[in-house]
């Protein structure tokens, strides 16, 4: 039974680079179901693919094969891998910290280092620089269309060599709960954090209420300000911010009708903090 291909990478659209993808996946099987998660990663954002490919693979059906190419280690020597989830998705990608999210939160039970020899889109042996095609897209389109089983990918290797970028655990400490902004809501510039609402719910503070919100970089204070906890943007005016409980059911903060992240330069990652405080009054 076929099974659904799904393409990430930071490649844009504005060049023929994410249609070759599609291309070589089309031409393993005619019949094979091609989508696109997102080509708008940031360049080189390893952070980024990272988080939308766990934001986006429990949507899709078990079996989905992902392939993730943010790559700026194209070429040298660090793995191709494929990998299954614990929630039996199939993710192919550099290995370079792109399964961060993944591995902590759906797991990660298996995982096999693509054997390039066999793996590869014929007659590309001697290109380097545009793996996406020649290995990811290939390899995991083989694999949608059962040309391949995962053990048909290549060797086994440890899950837990699987490379992992650094990450800060979200924490209740007293009357404050601390974490990271994991991620912001590009288009419209809101940050959303790794608190989730059980852990935010334990200060007790209610929809209207207040609540004061840091955020550091680096050990530095970047903003610090006292903001509604509302339901939705309509419980604040037009450029007043707000703390509210995001789609994935964690904690986010932005300004109504405005963009959080452009007015105080802030962006993503685990030297990236965010707290939560509970005000005395």
């Amino acid at each position: 039974m076929k099974k659904a291909l799904v393409l990430q990478s930071d490649f844009g659209i504005s060049d023929g680079a994410v249609s070759a993808m599609h291309g070589v996946a089309n031409s393993v099987d005619h019949d094979l179901k091609i989508f696109d998660l997102t080509h708008d990663i940031p360049p080189y954002d390893i952070w980024e693919a990272s988080y939308r490919l766990w934001q986006t693979i429990t949507y899709w059906a078990e079996g989905t094969v992902f392939v993730s190419v943010v790559d700026p280690g194209v070429g040298s020597t660090r793995r191709s891998i494929a990998v299954k989830t614990g929630s039996g998705h199939y993710v192919v990608t550099p290995d370079n910290g792109s399964l961060t999210h993944i591995a902590r939160t759906e797991g990660i039970v298996a995982a096999r280092e693509i054997d390039e020899e066999i793996n590869r889109l014929p007659k590309s042996g001697e290109s380097y620089t545009f793996h996406g095609r020649d290995i990811y897209a290939y390899t995991g389109a083989r694999l949608a269309s059962d040309v391949i089983s995962f053990e048909g990918t290549g060797p086994q290797v440890p899950v837990e060599s699987i490379v992992r970028l650094p990450v800060k655990d979200a924490q209740l400490e007293g009357n404050l709960v601390e974490g990271m902004i994991d991620i912001l809501d590009i288009r419209f510039g809101n940050l959303w954090t790794n608190i989730s609402r059980e852990l935010f719910k334990k200060l007790v503070i209610p929809y209207g209420g207040t609540i004061e919100v840091e955020i550091q970089h680096g050990g530095r204070t970047i903003y610090q300000n006292v903001m509604t906890f509302g339901r939705s943007f309509a419980d604040t005016h037009k450029g007043e911010p707000l703390v509210y409980i995001n789609s994935l059911d964690n904690m986010a903060v932005a300004i109504n009708q405005g963009s959080f992240a452009k007015a105080y330069g802030i962006r993503t990652g685990s030297n990236w903090v965010v707290i939560f405080r509970k005000r005395d009054d």
